[in-house]
């Protein structure tokens, strides 16, 4: 290739090109860097015993202390399998409802019905976690309805809310039915775009209701199911602070103490900084290592990729 026609098709050579249209980025770049990347300078407060008094350049720098300290404790294994247990079963549980759902829903031909159910399962999304959470103490009290129900063949209330048994279930059981129906739009959407003359095609050549939907649904939803499943995995570290910590009591703290609820005590409670950021710091660290792992898999596997 000439010299010339080089030059014609470098970046450089399309960025002066199109200049107009990188302009129009700008403002939303000014906002990453400002919002996003200058206050990963308090990062460094992980590495330091930091002062408030003396700011974060000149406090003392203490390199892995807080991290070694957080591995040592007595608390990190059962914090660190609590997280673990909590996200991967909600993952797995609640990964493949919102799938169904737009499944379900795709064929449903009456529009006006198929709104109508839309409505019911999008509306738990838009109701408050403290709400939620609220609903949930008051549901399964030893007085509530749940309760009232079971006074029918057992001779004493279940305390679920004091048991640290039932946690899991209810953390993860509520989070499906607040979130699975708003989660089904973007699936609902990607099987918006299948021909319908392909499930026509297909009805004509004998195949049934779920040969159509493995073989033509499915594979619809398949780049949309990689593509959200990897950052499913990614954030798996990340499985909520504030329900967690609102459905907290002090006889449930076995299964409910998870490693974000944690950095809030020991951070801002107790005003131990830099074991807080040293926890939080730690708990981003995996949940990168895990998002890219998942995502070259992926890629080996069935070649869809995130990035």
């Amino acid at each position: 290739m000439p010299q010339a026609e080089k030059k014609k098709n470098s970046p450089l050579a399309y960025i002066r090109k199109n200049y107009i249209l990188y302009l129009f980025l700008l403002p939303a770049i000014i906002l990453v860097f400002v919002f996003n990347y200058i206050p990963m300078y308090g990062v460094t407060i992980a590495f330091k015993d930091f002062s408030p008094l003396k700011g974060i350049a000149a406090s003392e720098w203490v390199g892995l202390e807080h991290f070694r300290k957080f591995l040592e404790s007595p608390n990190f294994q059962q914090i660190f399998v609590n997280t673990i247990k909590l996200s991967t079963f909600e993952l797995l549980l609640g990964f493949p409802v919102p799938i169904i759902l737009a499944l379900m829903l795709n064929q449903v031909r009456r529009a006006g019905i198929k709104k109508n159910i839309q409505l019911v399962i999008y509306a738990p999304h838009f109701i408050s976690v403290v709400v939620i959470a609220g609903m949930i103490f008051i549901f399964l009290s030893p007085a509530g309805p749940l309760n009232a129900l079971l006074g029918l063949v057992l001779d004493r209330p279940v305390s679920f809310m004091s048991e640290p048994g039932y946690f899991r279930t209810i953390f993860i059981a509520s989070g499906i039915w607040q979130g699975a129906g708003f989660a089904s739009i973007i699936y609902v959407a990607a099987l918006s775009n299948v021909d319908p003359q392909l499930h026509d095609a297909a009805t004509i050549d004998g195949a049934s209701l779920l040969q159509r939907i493995r073989h033509i649904d499915l594979q619809t939803l398949k780049p949309t199911m990689t593509v959200l499943f990897i950052l499913a995995v990614g954030g798996i570290m990340t499985i909520g602070f504030e329900k967690a910590y609102l459905l907290q009591t002090s006889m449930n703290l076995p299964a409910s103490e998870i490693i974000d609820t944690y950095v809030y005590k020991r951070g801002l409670q107790a005003a131990d900084w830099s074991f807080g950021a040293a926890i939080g710091l730690f708990n981003s660290v995996i949940s990168l290592i895990l998002l890219v792992t998942v995502n070259f898999i992926v890629k080996k596997v069935n070649g869809e990729t995130l990035y």
